[in-house]
């Protein structure tokens, strides 16, 4: 069973991208529900889950059941390309009660007493909701959002890079094997009904690290967003970046040719910085020699400065520096 979405040239002309720490964070709770789904998040379940004791999670857990439907409401669409934390948890506690009842009812979970206890105060049940995913990401999270922030960044990029190129056609067709576009519609590979048009409000693209491998989506009465699986994860769990080779280092320094390396996907400093376990300042400075070297070219993307690496960068990367 399919999706099918129609896409109006308003629709296309109004794609973005985004990502959310709040999505992330309950797409987690299903990789603790099911962590043989998502072995390639092992280092994350180890270091958290001597934490997990002091936690009660049995109501995030019954509206984020291990499969089918969650409810909408904790994963609002971002609204801006870069939400933070904060303002997306205000979100959730503004939420509708009337409307967190009605998404309650959908849920086919395992702890009906918990729904039950939810729908019959929902004001209450959602601040009690905001409350436990506050503490949670306290806990369990925020300490590993900088590096999953990163990955999530360098695939906002890339696609944003095909989309620029070569349109629709080529961003979809590189998304998962799950979505295909036919020119004017979007299929969408789920055991779910959501047919029909986007009335013109475009379409949110966010990848997810924790909801990886599978697609999901949202519509009406939410602005219609599709959840795809990020490019790389198997390289979020990597213990800092890839060794640099010896004669690189070198030529221009470890920190600078490590920096180099991971310029293979274009990032921002802060971005750079969290993956290198160095501090802005130091990448900034770092980033400046590339620069000036001709190795790196920054590009300015809406209020941030990307860098990338040149031809150059790209040839010194790719082999060996002559040995001396």
């Amino acid at each position: 069973m399919s999706i099918t979405w129609v896409l109006t040239p308003d629709d296309v002309a109004r794609i973005r991208f985004a990502f959310s720490p709040l999505w992330e964070l309950v797409a987690s709770l299903r990789t603790l529900q099911q962590p043989a789904r998502q072995s390639i998040h092992l280092p994350w379940i180890k270091a958290v889950r001597p934490r997990l004791a002091g936690l009660d999670l049995s109501e995030l857990f019954a509206l984020v059941p291990p499969t089918g439907y969650l409810a909408d409401f904790i994963t609002p669409p971002p609204d801006t390309p870069l939400p933070d934390f904060a303002a997306e948890l205000d979100r959730v506690r503004r939420t509708d009660p009337e409307q967190a009842r009605r998404e309650i009812g959908r849920i086919q979970g395992t702890d009906p007493a918990a729904l039950a206890r939810f729908a019959a105060d929902p004001a209450a049940g959602v601040s009690r909701v905001a409350d436990a995913l506050e503490t949670y990401w306290e806990e369990c999270f925020a300490e590993f959002w900088p590096r999953v922030y990163a990955l999530l960044e360098r695939d906002v990029l890339r696609r944003s890079r095909q989309l620029a190129r070569g349109g629709a056609r080529e961003l979809f067709a590189g998304l998962d094997p799950a979505v295909v576009w036919t020119g004017e519609r979007l299929l969408i590979d789920r055991p779910w009904c959501a047919d029909g048009g986007l009335n013109g409000d475009g379409l949110i693209l966010v990848p997810s690290a924790f909801y990886w491998p599978a697609v999901a989506v949202m519509t009406a009465p939410y602005q219609p967003m599709l959840v795809y699986p990020v490019h790389g994860v198997g390289t979020l769990w990597e213990q800092g970046p890839p060794p640099a080779p010896g004669a690189l280092s070198a030529l221009i320094g470890r920190s600078r040719a490590a920096i180099l390396l991971a310029l293979a996907e274009p990032a921002t400093t802060s971005a750079l910085a969290a993956r290198m376990a160095l501090t802005p300042g130091a990448v900034s400075q770092h980033l400046g020699v590339l620069s000036g070297g001709g190795l790196a070219v920054g590009m300015r993307i809406g209020k941030q400065v990307v860098y990338r690496r040149t031809l150059a960068g790209d040839m010194l990367a790719a082999g060996p520096a002559p040995h001396a």
